[in-house]
Order: C-alpha cells, then sequence, then structure tokens
C-alpha cells in the first residue's frame, strides 16, 4: 500500500497486489436477510455466510493468503513429532520476534490458557492496557481478576490522540503499590487494543512500562496478534521512529517483553499461534501444558501445512506494502463516515473501522445492547456482517447484573487485502442511510445466554418489531436495487 496523489484531489489507498484467485459472493434479497438474522437470533456470529454479502466479522483467519504462503503449504513435513516444518517456524519467530523459545498454539485463545493456567493463582491481578475478550475469560477462569489502566482521555472515542492504547503510568505505579508485587504475575500489553477501536500504542509508553517492570522485578507479557499494523502506526505517528523499519520497530516491540504470545489468525494471515520467549525457566514452566491441551510441541495442535504458511507470513510481516494495506482501508473508511457526520472512532486504528453505536443510537439504552441492535440492523440494509463490540461482549457481575460495557461498538473488520474500493464504498453508502434513519432501530434482548463468551453463541430477539419495520422502509428506498 502506498500513498497516491490522485490529479483530483482524492485520497484513496492504492492496492500494491492483484487479484488471482477469487470467490464468489451473494447479495440476498431483504427477505432472506431478514429471516436470516431471526434464525440466527440477531447474532451475526451465527450466520451463515450463505446469507453474507461481505463478511466484516473478523480479521481472523479471514486475512488473503499470499502466493508464497500457499505454495510453501505444499513443502509440509507432516511428521508428528520433529517436523522440519516446525524448524522453519522456529527460525521465522527468532528472527521476526527475535525469541529463541517456540510453543506452538493453534490460535490466540489457546496461548491465553496455558499462560493463565501457567502463571495465574487465585486473586492475582494482571495490569493491563485493556482486556480481550478470550483473555478476559481464561484469566477470571483460574480465579484472577484485571486492572485497565488506559489514560483517562482514551475512552473519549472522537479524539486526535494517536496512542489510545498506552497504559498511564502512574495508575500501574498505584495498582503495583495497593496490590503487592507478589500477588501481580505479570503485565499484560495488547497491540492494539482492539474492544476499543483497534487502538495502538507507543514505543515510548512500551518502554515506561518495561521500566516500572524492571523496577518490581514483574514480566512484561506482550499480545502480539496485531503487532505489524501497531508496528506501522508508530512509523507513521510517533517521530522518533519515523525513520525505522517494520523490522526494527517489531523486534524493539518484542524484545522489551518477556514473553510474546500471538493468534498467527491476525499476525500472519494464516491459522494457529504462539507463544515465544528468551528466558528458558519460562518456557520449562509451560511446555508439559503444549501436549496435555494443544498437541506434540512441533505442532501444536496446527496442521504442518499452516506452520508452513505462519513462517512465510511471519516474514512478510516486516513488508509495510502489505501491513499498510487494512490501516489504509481503515483509514479511508472512517474519514469517510466522520465527514457525513456518522460517530465512528477516531483516530482510525487497526483491525476495522469502529462505528460509535452509542452516539448512533442513543435512543437504545446500554441494557438493550445498541452495537447489537445497530449490527443487525446494518445487515438488513447491507447484506454486510459487522460485529457487536459492547455491551454484549461483556460479562455480568457475581449478582447477574450486567457489566456495561465502556463502548458500544460497531466493529467492521477490513482483512488485509480482500475487500475492493467499491465493496468498501457500498459500506460507506449503506451506512449513510442507516444514520439518516437511525431512529427506526430499536433494541434487543437475550432469548439464550451462555455463561462464558456469549457473544459468540448468544441468541436475542427485538424488544419490538422494529426489524420488519425497518425492512419496509429499505423496499420503499431502494426497490429491487438492495
Amino acid at each position: 500500500m502506498t500513498k497516491v496523489k490522485f490529479f483530483n484531489g482524492e485520497d484513496i489507498p492504492l492496492e500494491l497486489h492483484k487479484v488471482r484467485v477469487v470467490q464468489k459472493l451473494h447479495l440476498v434479497p431483504i427477505e432472506r436477510r431478514l429471516d436470516a438474522i431471526k434464525e440466527a437470533g440477531f447474532n451475526t456470529f451465527r450466520l451463515s455466510t450463505k446469507d453474507v454479502f461481505l463478511d466484516m466479522l473478523t480479521d481472523s483467519g479471514t486475512n488473503a493468503m499470499s502466493d508464497n504462503q500457499i505454495a510453501a503449504m505444499f513443502q509440509a513435513d507432516d511428521a508428528y513429532a520433529g517436523s522440519q516444518s516446525f524448524d522453519k517456524y522456529q527460525q521465522a519467530v527468532e528472527d521476526v520476534l527475535g525469541k529463541k523459545y517456540l510453543l506452538p498454539v493453534h490460535q490466540g485463545r489457546a496461548a491465553e490458557n496455558v499462560i493463565s493456567k501457567t502463571f495465574i493463582k487465585p486473586g492475582n491481578v494482571i495490569p493491563m492496557n485493556y482486556h480481550f475478550t478470550t483473555a478476559l475469560a481464561h484469566i477470571l477462569d483460574v480465579g484472577g481478576k484485571i486492572a485497565e489502566l488506559l489514560y483517562d482521555d482514551a475512552l473519549i472515542l472522537k479524539s486526535t490522540n494517536p496512542f489510545k492504547g498506552n497504559i498511564d503510568i502512574d495508575k500501574l505505579e498505584k495498582c503495583i503499590e495497593e496490590n503487592g508485587v507478589d500477588n501481580i504475575p505479570f503485565i499484560r500489553m495488547e497491540a492494539s487494543t482492539n474492544l476499543i477501536g483497534g487502538q495502538p500504542f507507543s514505543m515510548a509508553n512500551l518502554m515506561d512500562v518495561r521500566r516500572v517492570a524492571d523496577k518490581y522485578g514483574i514480566m512484561l507479557v506482550l499480545d502480539a496478534s496485531l503487532i505489524g499494523e501497531n508496528a506501522y502506526l508508530i512509523k507513521q505517528r510517533e517521530d522518533a521512529w519515523k525513520e525505522n523499519s517494520l523490522a526494527d520497530i517489531i523486534k524493539t516491540m518484542t524484545g522489551l517483553a518477556d514473553l510474546v504470545y500471538f493468534s498467527a489468525r491476525k499476525l500472519s494471515s494464516s491459522r494457529g499461534g504462539g507463544i515465544c520467549t528468551n528466558r528458558k525457566e519460562l518456557y520449562n514452566k509451560m511446555e508439559a501444558l503444549i501436549p496435555l491441551y494443544e498437541g506434540f510441541l512441533t505442532y501444536g495442535g496446527i496442521s504442518v501445512r499452516e506452520i508452513e504458511a505462519i513462517a512465510v507470513g511471519l516474514r512478510e510481516t516486516l513488508d509495510e506494502t502489505m501491513i499498510s494495506q487494512s490501516p489504509r482501508f481503515i483509514e479511508f473508511v472512517v474519514n469517510e463516515l466522520d465527514s457525513k457526520g456518522i460517530p465512528v472512532v477516531t483516530p482510525p486504528g487497526v483491525l476495522g473501522a469502529h462505528v460509535d453505536a452509542g452516539s448512533f443510537c442513543p435512543h437504545i439504552p446500554q441494557t438493550e445492547y445498541p452495537a447489537g441492535a445497530l449490527a443487525a440492523a446494518f445487515y438488513l440494509i447491507s447484506g454486510v456482517r459487522g460485529m457487536e463490540r459492547g455491551t454484549i461482549s461483556s460479562v455480568r457481575d457475581e449478582n447477574g447484573e450486567e457489566i456495561l460495557a465502556d463502548a458500544e461498538l460497531l466493529r467492521l473488520a477490513i482483512p488485509r487485502r480482500v475487500f475492493t474500493l467499491s465493496q468498501v464504498k457500498y459500506v460507506i453508502d449503506r451506512l449513510e442511510w442507516l444514520y439518516q434513519n437511525r431512529d427506526m432501530i430499536g433494541g434487543l434482548k437475550f432469548t439464550y445466554e451462555p455463561p462464558v463468551l456469549r457473544f459468540f453463541m448468544g441468541g436475542l430477539e427485538p424488544t419490538s418489531d422494529w426489524p420488519s419495520k425497518l425492512m419496509e422502509k429499505i423496499r420503499k428506498d431502494f426497490g429491487d436495487s438492495l
């Protein structure tokens, strides 16, 4: 991806790749979309892709793979133990992330499971910049608690703060002093903070966190699932790093952490994941859990074909042309929506464009899940599947009361090298129509609520007949051009 000045003055992203393999899409009629969202319990996770036009649910495992990744898959060594494919994976981790010891896992949440079970005891507190849903679930599962230590202005959704993912250093010191060093097994940094709009942290902040960790003798753990994009935004936004390569920035980031884990579904456009470190004693503490939960130490529950693709994808993470594609498309969408007055998280982050559902639908109380309702309404008007990132993605307290999310967001994920500019413009057009008719969107309530990670499997229903009325309005305005 590169910036090109167009003669007409437009600032649009220019793809530096060509499309050679295509997958057919379907834009089903509005009547079918209404039936589909009802059958899915108004939960976009439960939609079938046969009813989805553009799948913007997530970037996890949905980034386009490169020709070199696909070619590498044909070279896989499918030995159960001692696979040469794993040797390539391990070498790529050392070369790109600077970590010698690697434990393979089938995806990011598997790494969170192993790390949590190894290091967290009941009552422990994990300071962090912000939680991710699966990380929180694993920490709670072993009896731990979290302390989210963002700066106060990080939750101002529309702002110019370039690094909302930073940890507030004063809050971090206070958290350690109040809870005691022995009760804090590690500090967790997430690159980039998923649930508040894909917002990055700065290198300066990570260095400050490292200094605090050293001061108290606490381990620093880095969730590096979106480290490439975080590194790209550091290069774009942090003056001290503008002349550095992504390779230098990434290795500096990982060098500041004692333990690095990642989902290759995000990091390298493939499947699988890993935990890596240069401290052999940390590796030894976790090693036995890999055969127990994941598979042998040289495949970790990952297909060896995918391991070959991960190794190539890790190296491609250093290619600014590839890494910048998603942030540039996200920037384009966010700026276009913002220019139309549609509430959206700014500055643009990574992973996707995040619509501020709380401001989009201020008439819907948080207890009726405005982000979930907006996701359902947007599917009706567009056939596009986004993801709720709000109170449905939160949890209940010990008394069964909702813990209201800090932000109600509709996330429209923009995986690398997947969508065309015309498809992205369609998304913007349909959101603009929906914003002009936002008063027609109503709330939702649970009909089936799983006890853990309810946003994946839960079922809901509307609090009124608003979906049918919205469909009638869509049909009236668009006719057969749906």
